[in-house]
């Protein structure tokens, strides 16, 4: 964190740290998330979309711990989109109909509102559930295919990684 960050995005980037400290400790994994405050205003010279499309815990941490530091490296000068589909789009759902720590969805949450991560859940897999929009949280951006939201985004620039 540099001089320069204000003063509010200090606060929202030490409450993330602790919140990312104790999943990791939680978790057993050592690497702490420290996201950043949104992007405000011009194109990052960094983007990156990740796949997220497993339901299993440990699947969706070692996401958020390399979203968080990528968050942690890049600060403001990094986009970063989720593409949720398959088992994966409980995490954004109201009623998750597989067990989603709620731990999971604080962080999702947190990311995307106070620091700028779009999390983009396909709408073929709701429709496949048969959910609409109105199931999802509130954060949550839907598209109609997921594939081709990662797709349009690749051809914006954004690297794709999927594990």
């Amino acid at each position: 964190m540099n001089s320069t960050t204000p003063p509010n995005r200090r606060r929202w980037l030490g409450r993330l740290l602790a919140l990312g400290a104790g999943t990791a400790a939680a978790s057993g994994v050592s690497q702490a998330a420290t996201p950043r405050a949104p992007l405000l205003g011009g194109e990052a010279p960094h983007k990156i979309v990740y796949q997220l499309n497993r339901h299993e815990p440990e699947y969706q941490e070692a996401i958020f711990n390399s979203i968080s530091a990528m968050l942690k490296k890049y600060v403001d000068d990094v986009a970063i989109a989720v593409v949720v589909w398959g088992p994966g789009i409980h995490l954004l759902a109201k009623k998750p109909q597989r067990p989603v720590p709620e731990l999971h969805q604080q962080r999702a949450r947190s990311m995307a509102e106070a620091y700028g991560v779009r999390f983009i859940a396909c709408g073929n897999t709701m429709h496949t559930v048969g959910w609409t929009e109105a199931d999802m949280l509130a954060f949550a951006q839907v598209e109609e295919v997921g594939a081709a939201a990662v797709m349009e985004l690749q051809e914006q620039g954004y690297a794709y990684l999927a594990w």
